[in-house]
């Protein structure tokens, strides 16, 4: 009877210590969760973030979002070579980028999947997918996702708009539908663009991002 009621208090001591695990555990994940998602989204009016920062360009050139912009300012959109979404508006994206450069603002589309940097968002396959888009605009590595951090972007495509001051005037998507070209109602950058250019408030500020998370390590 003693050798099994040492069993029982051992068994009920190493189930007790097995249950306080799965909860430190679960609490590990709920505030590794918490982390993740508190990812501030970068409001209009903002400066913009990490200017100076160095990214590795397609070209082998070190560039910043400061390098880029021109004299009527800066379209920086995440992007990569593998999403769905990236790819199904990639028409667009390519007008929308030259239409940006025609107006004199700097482009910069970066490649923050550093989750992904070994496989098809890797440096050559971003340099091989550019190449075959036809990209005349900087596409550039994110190490680590700082910059989306510092944006608090997390999809791809997800553009954000700076004036001649630096000052964030729009943010999200390229118009109003991603899923299918021939139903779009509004082009809201390009709206963007031109009131930017024609010294107008942007009329439409916001807009959601559709497409494929951002892949964080």
């Amino acid at each position: 009877m003693t050798i099994f009621r040492k069993f029982c208090r051992n068994l009920g001591t190493q189930i007790l210590i097995m249950k306080k695990l799965i909860t430190s555990f679960s609490v590990l994940a709920v505030i590794s969760l918490l982390a993740f998602n508190h990812i501030s989204e970068l409001p209009i009016g903002a400066e913009m973030p990490k200017a100076d920062v160095k990214m590795k360009d397609i070209s082998g050139k070190e560039v910043s979002l400061k390098d880029a912009k021109k004299a009527n300012g800066l379209l920086v959109m995440f992007s990569c070579n593998t999403c769905p979404y990236v790819v199904k508006n990639q028409e667009r994206t390519n007008e929308i980028c030259k239409y940006a450069l025609d107006n004199k603002i700097g482009v910069v589309v970066i490649n923050s999947n550093e989750a992904q940097r070994d496989g098809e968002d890797s440096y050559e396959s971003m340099k091989k997918y550019a190449e075959a888009q036809g990209y005349k605009w900087y596409y550039t590595v994110d190490k680590n996702s700082e910059l989306a951090d510092a944006f608090g972007a997390n999809r791809t495509p997800e553009n954000f708009l700076f004036n001649k001051d630096g000052k964030l005037i729009y943010h999200g998507a390229i118009d109003d539908n991603p899923s299918e070209a021939g139903k779009v109602n509004r082009k809201h950058l390009r709206e963007a663009i031109s009131e930017m250019v024609n010294g107008k408030d942007v009329s439409v500020k916001t807009s959601k991002s559709v497409g494929c998370t951002i892949k964080r390590v």
